[in-house]
């Protein structure tokens, strides 16, 4: 399986009322490292042809992340079978090393002329595994 990493600073737009970041912020890095891995791996041909949507998304936190803090976020597919793919998230701090938090997410890709979901090619699997 090929992995995917992107950095990230904790800003103060990122934190919540308790000072750490927010819940929603977490999501959000979770499609951007997603998004990230699917525009640096798949062809341009590709990413004309397909969308990913979310089906669902497992998250477990396991630390809390504060302002300035440097964040690693490493992504990899787990699974690919039929129209849906399992990737899976983990961010860790940088300066401790210590696991903040792993997500499972249910993706399903689509394709963009029929906005249908549609079997995963082999060629597309192949730019993950």
């Amino acid at each position: 399986m090929k992995t995917f990493e992107l950095k990230v600073t904790v800003t103060e737009d990122d934190l919540d009322e308790l000072n750490h970041v927010n819940n929603v912020r977490y999501v959000q890095w979770l499609q951007d490292v997603a998004k990230g891995h699917w525009q640096h791996s798949a062809t341009p041909d590709m990413q004309a042809q397909y969308v990913w949507v979310v089906l669902e998304h497992h998250i477990y936190y396991k630390g809390e992340a504060f302002l300035g803090d440097q964040l690693q976020l490493k992504t990899y597919i787990k699974k690919s079978v039929g129209v849906k793919s399992i990737r899976v998230v983990e961010i860790y701090n940088l300066d401790t090393d210590k696991l903040l938090l792993t997500s499972e997410t249910h993706w399903c890709l689509i394709h963009v002329d029929t906005k249908r979901p549609t079997r995963i090619p082999e060629a597309v699997k192949n730019i993950f595994i």
